[in-house]
């Protein structure tokens, strides 16, 4: 999910920030090594499901869920209508009384929990002046060889739990759950899902879209927190089989791959494809001229099924306009496999300052990800021009019509990166934001690196000291906070970029790229199309890396330590510069960081000291000498500026008379 329109929001976020910085009280240190270094931080046992090293236990399991869905959009009353048929699969070691599923349309209406708990100025997240929902019809489950029968079963809010003569039994029992329902489709869906007045028609992004099974896990059971609109999704893998019938002037794009391309395209669309597949260069599979052409649909009047299948996903979306502009291009992957990037958009935002690169953006992203992370999964990669500011979903994006240039580049490496975090690795986003959204920060930072020679590189996030007044503002959430529970102006930092700017510092200057690489493809390999928690995560990169990292975790994640490094003194050896110097640091405050420590002779010689996170066991001091052979001109604690330190003013120590005047 976007969080911010521009990164030129961040930088002034700092600047506002920057006015309020944390006065320090001069010479009273906050630093406790006994708190930060708890020696039961990170310390449970492992158990058969989950091991103490971060890895799924030799008797993991996970439930199962298989949809086959069908629906209709009728374009004159808004409506979507249809049946779900899900096949679930109870693989846990509990026979299951109940099952619950979600039913997020629910949450868009003024009587929703989600409603309710819009401010009446509104917000991103609510929805008012919206009588929506799901209207269920029929809902029936079948078991065994038993004929289906009518469901028992309640709506609450956005779940709904069925509950069963007969347990679903544990180790492998399946149950096959039927509803037909309807919903009336909101203009705006809590900036996941909506629709969009462009002039040749109607842009159709439909999320939420169909009732689903709920994840039963080894953690907590049932995970059936209500859908508020901050909190996003936690969802089962299993294929889907998905047919949407739309006015024969649509073009519709979907998660997985459209089955029958004969039946929907023309036979130049088809081609068009096939040359696309074949193409690093964008072709064009609908031209803004041919938009408004009834030529361009094999069919003049009437509705048109599109039909998908997706594979070992966690969920689907879908989108259709009779507006869609369409190109397309081959991405390539390891070990010589290809996929398809393409992106749909209204006429009117084309170009090469807009919608005309989407494409370029996705290839760039998904190639680089590949490469890096894991093989993008699904067969093809589609990016969507809508209402939708930037929302994820497996293997399509909706991201905003308006969008242009970098913010266009922007908005698409991150939701694109969001098929490895969390449509691969499927953390709990409805608890653990900073496990998806954090973790794809992190890995957008190295795709924008990486993009055309840097075109769009952000060169905003190197200057840490200019970033910690407003990440350690004195209203911030920690990390670990439930999304719902985290204050709406604070959902940017701590769900995205102070979990991302953690992980690079982990990578840059705690563990070095090589260990953090090593231990990060790790958890991805042992968790890919898996429930991972926060402990799976942290043990992993503590086991690949060799390093006890409960400081950091419990300081960065849980907690809203700040960090404040300062040179308390200098002084020479005997009193004489030629026999060396002896400088004493300081950590003032109770986070703590590895310390970078450059000492300069009068000369211009410079000495870097490096020193591990262990000195700060022994307190907030720490003294080491330097083999000097002049007079020091300055000592300087983290010299590069890559830790967010809250008061640069005590990083520098200069004598009298080098120090500068106030002319200077």
């Amino acid at each position: 999910m976007k969080i911010f329109s521009s990164r030129l929001w961040v930088m002034a976020m700092c600047s506002l920030g920057s006015l309020s910085v944390f006065a320090q009280e001069a010479d009273k240190p906050k630093y406790d090594a006994h708190v930060l270094f708890h020696p039961l931080f990170n310390f449970q046992p492992g158990s058969e499901y989950r091991t103490g090293s971060g890895a799924p236990g030799p008797a993991y399991w996970q439930n199962r869920a298989d949809y086959k869905i069908n629906v209709a959009l009728n374009e004159k009353e808004q409506t979507i209508t249809g049946d779900v048929e899900i096949t679930y699969k109870n693989n846990s070691p509990e026979a299951l009384e109940f099952i619950w599923l979600q039913l997020d349309q629910n949450s868009f209406n003024t009587e929703s929990r989600g409603g309710k708990t819009t401010p009446i100025t509104g917000g991103r997240f609510g929805n008012v002046n919206f009588n929506g929902g799901d209207a269920i019809k029929s809902v029936s489950v079948q078991q065994g060889k038993d004929k289906a029968v009518d469901a028992n079963y309640l709506v609450t809010d956005t779940r709904m739990q069925i509950r069963l003569a007969n347990a679903v039994k544990a180790g492998g029992d399946v149950i096959k759950i039927k509803i037909t329902y309807s919903f009336k489709v909101p203009e705006y869906g809590s900036d996941r899902m909506g629709t969009l007045e462009t002039k040749n028609g109607i842009v159709y992004e439909m999320a939420q879209w169909y009732p689903r099974v709920a994840v039963f896990d080894d953690i907590e059971g049932w995970n059936v927190l209500p859908y508020l609109g901050a909190g996003e999704f936690y969802l089962e893998y299993g294929d889907f089989d998905y047919a949407v019938t739309v006015p024969w002037d649509h073009i519709v794009v979907g998660s997985g791959e459209l089955v029958n391309p004969a039946e929907v395209l023309t036979a130049q669309q088809r081609k068009r494809l096939a040359d696309a597949a074949k193409s690093d260069q964008t072709v064009m599979i609908r031209t803004a001229e041919e938009v408004t052409n009834p030529s361009s649909r094999p069919k003049q009047s009437g509705t048109l099924t599109w039909k998908f299948h997706c594979t070992n996903a966690r969920d689907v979306a879908w989108a259709t306009s009779k507006a869609f502009v369409w190109d397309a291009a081959r991405m390539n992957l390891p070990n010589g496999k290809t996929s398809l990037a393409q992106s749909v958009y209204p006429a009117e935002d084309g170009g090469l300052e807009g919608w005309g690169r989407a494409t370029e953006y996705v290839k760039g992203c998904i190639e680089f990800y590949s490469n890096y992370i894991h093989e993008f999964t699904y067969p093809v990669a589609t990016n969507v021009a809508g209402l939708v500011g930037g929302m994820e979903y497996p293997g399509i994006v909706f991201c905003s019509s308006k969008s242009r240039k970098d913010d266009l580049w922007g908005v698409t490496d991150h939701e694109f990166g969001h098929n490895w975090f969390p449509m691969i690795v499927g953390s709990n986003e409805r608890k653990y934001a900073w496990m998806d959204e954090g973790f794809n920060t992190f890995i957008n930072f190295l795709s924008g690196d990486n993009f055309n020679n840097g075109e769009y590189k952000d060169n905003q996030m190197g200057d840490m000291h200019r970033l910690a007044p407003v990440m350690f503002r004195d209203n911030a959430d920690p990390i670990m906070t439930i999304p719902d529970v985290v204050q709406p102006a604070n959902l940017g930092w701590e769900a995205y970029y102070k979990p991302g700017l953690g992980l690079k510092m982990l990578r840059e200057q705690i563990l070095g790229k090589d260990r953090f690489d090593y231990a990060f493809h790790l958890y991805v390999k042992r968790w890919a199309f898996k429930h991972p928690t926060p402990y799976d995560f942290f043990r992993t990169m503590e086991d690949g890396a060799g390093e006890d990292l409960g400081w950091f975790w419990k300081g960065w994640f849980f907690e809203n330590y700040k960090l404040d490094q300062a040179v308390r003194d200098v002084s020479y050896v005997e009193q004489n510069p030629q026999k060396g110097s002896v400088i004493t640091i300081e950590n003032l405050d109770q986070m703590a960081m590895p310390a970078k420590v450059d000492v300069e002779e009068i000369s211009g010689k410079k000495t870097r000291v490096e020193l591990p996170i262990e000195v700060w066991q022994r307190g907030g001091k720490w003294t080491f000498r330097v083999d000097t052979q002049q007079p020091i001109k300055s000592v300087t604690i983290d010299p590069d500026r890559q830790l967010p330190d809250i008061n640069p003013q005590n990083n520098i120590w200069k004598p009298v008379k080098f120090a500068p005047t106030e002319a200077n």
